[in-house]
């Protein structure tokens, strides 16, 4: 972004004080104001941090940034236009402290001992390495899910089936709302009124071990769920993923905002309802709350996701942040597991069998 769309950002009120002296800094910075602050604070190494700390800024254990840094496809050694390089393992931890609490990038120059310019070219990089090499393909096409095989929406299916009505119901599919700054262009394309807020909208599918295995987006926060998932292709990854024969399918549950379907259930309407159906009603709504700690635990774990002042659309890749955090939360569920497999009691799967490796 130039220094004139920057400059015209701040005008429209778009972008505050601080995200242009940011753009500022991109333009006056070379490599001397660099090393100054290697010089000013040293340079980061994860091996200078104890367990304590690492699971505090990264969110990961320490011995598992490696393995992540490996498995999303990053590699050894990054570099920059400028000529600037930095190791993989670094970068990697530069996007997970960025998105693991609402910092300003000049916060994270005396953890990483780098300008705030560079890391965020850096954080964007990895941001589109993850994206590209990962996040594509896992979140936005069931079919591309090699291990969501017959036998587990089978697995799947008998645990819910444990804790309410339903036998071959294997997920959970919702809409979530996240809240954005409000735009300067298309303001009422962004607005919910049912949230009141400026947003953006996705629609999530989570299973019982707490992985999210779609979540596709972002949408205009005036959008409604049901238009939606007419707008995805959701239905026909059902039909080849989740139906085997007449006799052996799978199905999701929805709110009622949802069309009925053969391979997407919803609650019984409420009007001249019977007891029997309230009940299923009732069951149904406690074992989806399943989706809800999903999209819980993608903010909880990634705070920055959260803050809706720093969720500029003409700013910053909003979308694809949240897509990528949504992926780094599920890569956090195997290998840490969470509230929702907890409750259902099952296991999620490795974190090298869910990245395909």
């Amino acid at each position: 972004m130039s220094i004139e769309e920057a400059l015209f950002l701040h005008v429209i009120g778009e972008i505050n004080d601080d995200d242009l002296d940011l753009a500022i800094m991109h333009h006056l910075e070379d490599a001397q104001p660099r090393q100054l602050r290697a010089e000013k604070y040293g340079r980061f190494n994860l091996e200078d941090h104890d367990e304590k700390e690492v699971w505090q800024m990264f969110r990961f254990k320490k011995e598992h940034i490696p393995l992540l840094q490996r498995l999303l496809h990053i590699p050894e050694e990054i570099s920059t236009n400028d000529r600037g390089t930095i190791s993989g393992k670094e970068a990697l931890c530069i996007l997970l402290r960025r998105l693991a609490y609402p910092n300003r990038w000049t916060d994270l120059e005396p953890i990483f001992g780098l300008s705030a310019p560079y890391m965020s070219k850096i954080g964007n990089i990895v941001l589109d390495i993850i994206y590209e090499e990962k996040g594509r393909l896992l979140l936005q096409d069931l079919r591309n899910l090699h291990w969501l095989t017959e036998e587990r929406l089978q697995r799947y299916a008998q645990v819910i089936g444990q804790v309410c009505p339903l036998h071959n119901c294997w997920g959970f599919i919702d809409g979530t709302a996240r809240p954005i700054a409000r735009p300067s262009v298309n303001q009422e394309a962004h607005y919910s009124g049912h949230k009141r807020v400026h947003c953006l909208k996705y629609q999530g599918v989570a299973c019982p071990d707490g992985l999210i295995v779609s979540m596709m987006g972002p949408f205009e926060g005036a959008r409604h769920d049901a238009g939606v998932l007419r707008d995805t292709n959701l239905m026909q990854q059902l039909e080849e993923k989740a139906k085997f024969s007449q006799e052996n399918k799978f199905v999701l549950y929805g709110d009622p905002a949802y069309p009925m379907s053969e391979l997407l259930l919803k609650p019984f309407a409420t009007r001249n309802i019977t007891q029997l159906e309230q009940d299923f009603n009732t069951r149904m709504a406690t074992a989806r709350q399943a989706v809800e700690w999903g999209f819980g635990k993608v903010i909880a774990e990634f705070a920055f996701l959260d803050f809706k002042k720093n969720q500029k659309i003409l700013w910053q890749q909003v979308g694809k942040m949240y897509l990528v955090g949504t992926l780094l939360t599920n890569c956090h569920t195997c290998l840490y597991g969470g509230q929702t497999s907890i409750y259902f009691n099952i296991d999620p799967i490795s974190i090298e069998e869910y990245l395909l490796e």
